[in-house]
């Protein structure tokens, strides 16, 4: 959702003016003129290796262009989001996110404080103290963006910022986003919520040239639709897929779509012959064929890692046709109740019974191992040339492959050549040809640009059989499963008939109870607050001191003339200062934590 622009032109950030850039022979951005205007909030879409990131390298200056510019207005601080987040493998979290700012400036600072408690809540001293080699990449991730929001920055890259985050976090930094007016956001992201959430224009790089939208996401779909309709150049196939996630778009979630600038009135012409995306009855009619009535059920199922108990007395029925969307906090136990479910890790009590019929394809967020040397059409034609969708359609190994990313040509790139995101595609390649009737996916939108996810959608609304979805994308989840559950840590499973915005205001409300729990035990009373008031005062009139003195003999040691004795005096002097300082802040931060409780 964009912001309420105010009447007055805004101040022009970052122009770009006929700007090339090539890899080898092949063109990825030719004559390219862009302009980026303060608080402006614009994603990037288009396909994998369309140059998305290049565009965002060569803004930041971290990569030239071959030809054309890059300016920028003298006061524009512009904070760049890699897609791998780096820092000096021996720095601790706190050198990396902090810099060299002191602890009272900011503990003091509300917006400080609030991006700890977003993306790690809290100051965690543990976490601020490790250092960052030793970090998931998650944590990473985290680190990352608060740096980045942390900084004094007019204009943040953000290169795939979802990555590694859950459902919560996304949520947490798109409502940050939208509330900091004086900041302006370029965004690659596959993530289709956060794109509506946060975007208001939308550029597409396809075939060298960068195509803008008006609106986020969803205008953009509806945007190309219209276009579609007016040019008859248009593949047949892409047509039927955009007028497809139109139809679900307007039937599914009509409030995405109260941004759009053009006719909506043509666009709707567009879809009125387009059927529902899936047909339910017909899809467990022939779930129901395959499988028979029981897929999976538990029965007073207890689930471990390790040691840690994640779920307890879990009675659950999954049956045929049902398409199941899992959400939950890190560490709730998502990932090792998939892997229960398939049967990889035994429950730690109770019973799990699994259909006789039934058989499991599991997208783990691990890649598998493959010859490199094969083909891509070969490893997955060594699994089958032919895959049954139901309903009498078919496609072929080639045809699948096609459907996913790999155009003719990629086909016959052998496998060890292949990126991460590439072997992930040909994971699910492989697992789809199987033609299994439960399919698990952990994190399957990890890597794939929006037209294969869309791609596999498609495929997934002809889909008859079981389908469990972990995934932080929240556009995925909401556009290919029709019930959803949830893991808040409690040990439970929870029924979220209202979805995703269900289990986040669940989530809001159990750290509300567990801050107003936390205040009740800590709560001081009047005379103790006023008293707090007084210690606060002292304490910022000593470092206000502390610090004077320090800026006075700092200026007397760096006199040219200075003898050695009055310099190893003032050293001596300084050090004993500096330890009052840190005594001071620590006195400082502790007061101001009591306060605000």
């Amino acid at each position: 959702m964009g912001k309420v622009r105010s009447p007055t032109v805004a101040r022009n950030l970052v122009n770009i003016e006929e700007l090339s850039k090539a890899f080898d022979i092949r063109p990825l951005l030719s004559k390219v003129s862009l302009g980026i205007s303060e608080g402006e909030r614009i994603g990037i879409v288009g396909r994998n290796g369309a140059g998305k990131s290049t565009l965002m390298r060569i803004i930041s200056g971290e990569e030239p262009a071959d030809s054309g510019r890059v300016t920028k207005s003298n006061d524009t601080n512009i904070g760049f989001l890699a897609q791998i987040d780096k820092a000096d493998p021996a720095a601790t979290v706190g050198e990396v996110v902090l810099g060299n700012r002191e602890k009272h400036e900011w503990a003091g600072d509300s917006r400080i404080r609030e991006i700890f408690t977003g993306l790690f809540g809290g100051f965690d001293d543990h976490l601020f103290e490790r250092k960052f080699g030793q970090l998931s990449g998650g944590e990473k991730r985290r680190v990352g963006l608060a740096k980045l929001l942390i900084d004094d920055v007019q204009l943040v890259l953000l290169d795939e910022p979802t990555n590694h985050l859950d459902v919560e976090g996304v949520a947490w930094l798109a409502e940050h986003i939208k509330k900091r007016t004086d900041l302006a956001v370029l965004v690659v992201t596959h993530d289709r919520w956060f794109l509506d959430e946060i975007t208001e224009r939308t550029w597409e790089v396809v075939q060298g040239r960068v195509e803008e939208y008006d609106g986020g996401y969803s205008s953009f779909v509806l945007a190309k639709a219209e276009r579609s309709r007016q040019s008859a150049t248009m593949e047949a196939r892409r047509n039927n897929l955009i007028r497809k996630e139109l139809a679900w778009l307007r039937r599914g979630a009509p409030a995405r779509t109260t941004k759009p600038k053009f006719r909506v009135d043509a666009a709707n012409e567009l879809i009125s012959a387009e059927p529902a995306p899936r047909d339910g009855s017909e899809l467990l009619k022939f779930a129901l064929n395959r499988l028979g009535k029981t897929v999976l059920e538990t029965n007073d199922m207890q689930v471990k890692a390790g040691d840690k108990e994640l779920l307890s007395h879990l009675t659950w029925n999954i049956g045929p046709g049902d398409r199941i969307g899992i959400v939950g906090v890190n560490g709730a136990g998502k990932s090792t109740l998939m892997r229960v479910l398939a049967s990889e890790l035994a429950p730690a009590g109770g019973k799990l019974v699994t259909g006789i019929t039934v058989k499991i394809a599991f997208l783990t967020q691990h890649l598998d191992e493959l010859d490199p040397t094969w083909r891509v059409l070969e490893a997955v034609e060594k699994v089958a040339q032919y895959v049954e969708l139901g309903k009498g359609k078919t496609l072929s190994a080639s045809q699948l492959c096609e459907r996913l990313g790999f155009d003719r040509d990629g086909q016959w790139t052998p496998v060890g050549d292949l990126s991460g995101g590439e072997r992930r595609r040909l994971q699910l390649t492989r697992l789809l040809m199987d033609a299994p009737n439960v399919l698990m996916l952990d994190e399957p939108t990890n890597d794939f640009d929006i037209e294969t996810l869309t791609e596999l959608e498609d495929l997934l609304d002809s889909y008859g059989g079981t389908l469990l979805v972990v995934s932080h994308d929240r556009y995925f989840l909401e556009r290919v499963c029709d019930r959803f559950v949830g893991l808040l840590g409690d040990l439970q499973l929870r029924d979220m008939p209202r979805g995703v915005d269900e289990y986040l205001e669940l989530r809001r409300a159990s750290l509300a109870s567990s801050s107003n729990n936390n205040s009740k035990g800590k709560s001081s009373s009047a005379a103790e607050e006023r008293q707090l008031k007084k210690d606060l005062a002292r304490v910022e009139k000593q470092l206000a001191k502390i610090r004077a003195e320090l800026s006075e003999l700092q200026v007397e040691q760096e006199y040219p003339d200075i003898a050695a004795e009055r310099f190893l005096e003032i050293n001596e002097k300084m050090k004993k200062l500096n330890e009052d300082l840190d005594m001071r802040e620590e006195e400082w931060l502790s007061v101001t934590e009591k306060l605000e409780l």
